[in-house]
């Protein structure tokens, strides 16, 4: 027989997705049992230790391969468990397919174990306000017609997570005919250009004194138009912290990042009194990507260029709104515009706030100085997953590649801790290449039992644990706000001998020559993990201080 469960394994063949994240249990138990069914024809299933880590694999491995991440659950604390992992894909806009199972339809409302239904612990309206598509499939027809509503609703832009809440007899039965896959078409992306507010772009771009770019994390596709069209015309381009993914720190026109832990060089581009067009691309606008709504960025100066007209909801200020695919807009101005008649720009050197901290032999091993070292030394075939909390600001600030591939990941938008870990997993098991990430204690003793996955999965990850016995955005948001200095402290705790613990390599760096000798490309080419303990200075305050002053003026103590 050819179940419901079998006909989700043949939708999630036709689009191309190869793995499955989810954690196991009675109700989930039929859509299990038909990818061991189906396992030489199917996705490969992977555990995860905890279901919100589940999600965060699938939205790691939706950025490194461009495919719909899925990830399952079983009903009740299952499902409960994952919904951080879905509201953070939602907020980053990543495509995911949510499974969440129920118990039997028969069993509803009589309190069941477990009962997730409408009339127990109601899952639907949990999830109501973190997807795309959220929906019950109340009778076993529904299924074929509900799973390709939910394919599309994930793809379409905004993209993000669907959900289907499916009874484990719904699973059970048998597939209706006709329900065969056609999601070629129900995924994918529509590509369309308001051609009237590209010409008056043009218009306005012609007669610019002085045009900025201000790139967004959703710009990637446009990146090689972007720049294109930069150099053509002689324009610097910012970056928000999600939009650093796609910036070579070394191209002359790049002026940094504006917003959270940035640069001074792109607050003066943007402060700058002469700038009079502001090109915002693929930027969804958002508090830590605008350094608090910052009203030079957010101005009359401002034109916003996206796929996706939710944005233009928070820019109401700009002169015009450019909906479209951003790539397709830049082709269009490229074939269009002449070269400028402007002076050219000239190359500025991308400087940090302390670059002697960068240099320091010091002990304990300062931040920066770890920072530093990674940009130097740590080969371009790695991926980097940055996790909340500190590491959001070191690295956003003291980390500057020289690549513009997209393989820099950061999850801003919502902020959870323990992302990075979650996400960097299943982007190393898509792509089963070099995979760092860069994240906190707290962090890490919030999510770090996944790296038993890395583990069990045979992947090259790198966990860097920025060891300080803190909560350090907390603590250092206490100091810089003036708060009571409360709820930050960690015990000291050595992380590589929990990590050799679970049979994984275990590094403790104290001291510069000792990160100098770590050899990374031996780390990125090991058949399973590595945690690095870095015993960074608690003392050193990131560069934070825009985050308290936003804090501070809507009331908020603490970081």
């Amino acid at each position: 027989m050819h179940d419901n469960a079998d006909l989700l394994i043949d939708n999630l063949n036709a689009l191309g997705v190869d793995f499955v994240f989810g954690v196991p249990g009675g109700a989930i138990e039929p859509f299990f049992n038909a990818l061991a069914r189906r396992s030489a024809d199917g996705p490969t299933l992977v555990v995860a230790r905890h279901e919100t880590g589940a999600a965060f694999m699938a939205e790691g491995y939706a950025r490194e391969t461009g495919k719909m991440g899925v990830c399952c659950s079983t009903t009740g604390p299952g499902a409960t468990n994952m919904i951080t992992g879905v509201a953070s894909a939602y907020a980053e806009e990543t495509p995911l397919l949510v499974i969440t199972a129920q118990t039997a339809l028969r069993k509803f409302g009589r309190n069941a174990l477990q009962e997730s239904s409408c009339t127990a612990l109601d899952i639907l309206a949990m999830y109501r306000h973190c997807t795309r598509y959220n929906t019950l499939v109340s009778h076993p027809e529904q299924f074929a017609t509900k799973l390709r509503a939910a394919i599309m609703a994930a793809h379409r832009s905004p993209p993000g997570p669907a959900h289907l809440s499916v009874p484990s007899d719904v699973f059970r039965a048998e597939a209706e005919a006709g329900g065969e896959p056609a999601v070629h078409r129900l995924s994918q992306r529509i590509r369309s250009t308001d051609a009237q507010a590209v010409d008056e772009l043009a218009e306005l771009i012609a007669s610019a004194r002085k045009p900025v770019l201000f790139l967004g994390k959703d710009c990637g596709e446009a990146i090689g138009e972007i720049v294109a069209f930069a150099e053509r015309t002689g324009t610097p381009f910012v970056s928000g912290p999600g939009g650093k993914r796609w910036m070579d720190a070394a191209q002359p026109l790049y002026r940094g990042v504006f917003g959270f832990a940035g640069h001074r060089l792109a607050e003066q581009t943007i402060h700058d009194p002469n700038v009079d067009l502001i090109l915002a691309v693929g930027a969804q606008i958002t508090e830590l990507g605008t350094g608090g709504w910052q009203a030079a960025l957010l101005g009359e100066r401002l034109v916003h260029i996206g796929a996706s007209l939710e944005h233009f909801a928070r820019t109401p200020m700009a002169r015009l709104h450019v909906h479209g695919d951003p790539r397709l807009v830049f082709e269009s101005l490229n074939a269009r515009l002449m070269a400028t008649s402007r002076p050219p720009t000239e190359p500025a050197v991308l400087a940090v706030d302390d670059p002697a901290a960068c240099r320091s032999d010091a002990v304990p091993l300062k931040p920066q100085r770890l920072m530093t070292s990674l940009t130097r030394r740590l080969p371009e075939a790695f991926r980097v997953f940055v996790d909340a909390g500190n590491a959001w600001a070191w690295c956003t600030h003291y980390f500057l590649g020289t690549r513009s591939d997209g393989r820099y990941h950061i999850a801003m938008a919502l902020g959870s801790m323990g992302w990075a870990i979650g996400a960097a997993v299943g982007s190393a098991v898509a792509s089963r290449s070099a995979t760092l990430c860069i994240t906190g204690d707290g962090s890490y003793l919030m999510a770090g039992q996944e790296i038993t996955v890395a583990i069990e999965q045979r992947v090259p990850l790198v966990l860097v644990v920025l060891n300080d016995g803190a909560l350090g955005m907390v603590k250092h948001g206490q100091r810089l706000g003036r708060s009571e200095p409360i709820g930050f402290g960690l015990p000291a705790i050595d992380f590589s001998k929990i990590a050799e613990a679970m049979g994984v390599e275990g590094i403790v760096i104290r001291t510069p020559v000792e990160l100098e000798a770590i050899d990374w490309a031996r780390l990125g080419a090991k058949p399973g993990p590595t945690l690095v303990d870095v015993r960074i200075d608690s003392e050193e305050s990131p560069p934070m201080a825009q985050r308290v002053k936003g804090l501070a003026e809507s009331g908020t103590p603490g970081g």
